[in-house]
């Protein structure tokens, strides 16, 4: 097995995604950078840090993801941590919501449970050790009209985080979630100076988050926290209480 750590980071290629390939890598790691769109981001951003490699599929798509694992095995002979970070958000009210996009935005979730399911069977059960860092959301506990679909999924993430811990207990594989708060990236750069404001307003640090503050934390779980499994950890300025 190749000594140096491999790190895969799902929805690599821009925002908190990114950031955590860049602080893995800065702590190490190998880095295996997925995308679904963003190539040309995630292109730039292997370049940058010079060791890893490139991963595209779409996670809604079981046999895409049975590709990608194909392309993951020629590329390394072992993956330590496993960073479920891809997303995406339909924000609409339930009354105007078709069922295909509420559909659409929980695929996102099952893609999630079966590719942690392939990694954990391909590697990590095998070589008796792993890590496997969800990124919730600070909405999944306190719920955002608009966002029912999204806020579901990411309560779920948990939910499989504290689930998953469990059923590996004694595997020597530990599974946490980072649940951010209100950070800058291009998906909160969408909203509204009206809706900012308005949740800025309920952030005591009265700031919004940066990825890299996330990251921190991703950072911490793939090489400390050795008693850390099945738990949230909120960064989110205080938005809520966390």
């Amino acid at each position: 097995m190749s000594e140096k750590k491999v790190a895969v980071v799902t929805g690599g290629g821009t925002g908190i995604g990114a950031a955590c390939v860049r602080e893995l890598a800065a702590r190490g790691f190998r880095l295996g950078i997925h995308y679904r769109s963003s190539g040309e981001a995630a292109a730039r951003l292997l370049n940058e840090i010079g060791d890893g490699f490139l991963l595209q599929a779409d996670l809604t798509d079981i046999a895409q993801i049975e590709a990608m694992l194909e392309r993951l095995k020629e590329a390394t002979d072992r993956l330590d941590v496993l960073v479920n970070n891809a997303g995406v958000s339909i924000d609409l009210d339930m009354q105007r919501m078709r069922i295909e996009q509420f559909d659409a935005q929980r695929a996102t979730l099952r893609g999630a449970w079966f590719l942690t399911k392939r990694v954990l069977r391909l590697f990590m059960l095998r070589a008796g050790q792993g890590r496997i860092i969800n990124i919730s959301s600070v909405v999944g506990h306190t719920g955002n009209g608009g966002q029912i679909p999204y806020t579901m999924e990411k309560a779920a993430l948990d939910a499989l985080t504290k689930s998953l811990c469990q059923e590996l207990a004694g595997r020597n594989i530990l599974v946490n979630s980072v649940a951010p708060g209100f950070i800058a990236t291009e998906m909160t750069a969408r909203l509204s100076e009206e809706i900012r404001m308005g949740i800025l307003g309920r952030v005591p640090l009265g700031r919004m988050g940066r990825p890299e503050e996330v990251a921190e934390v991703v950072g911490f779980l793939a090489i400390g926290g050795s008693y850390l499994t099945g738990t949230v950890i909120h960064v989110n300025g205080g938005l809520y209480g966390g």
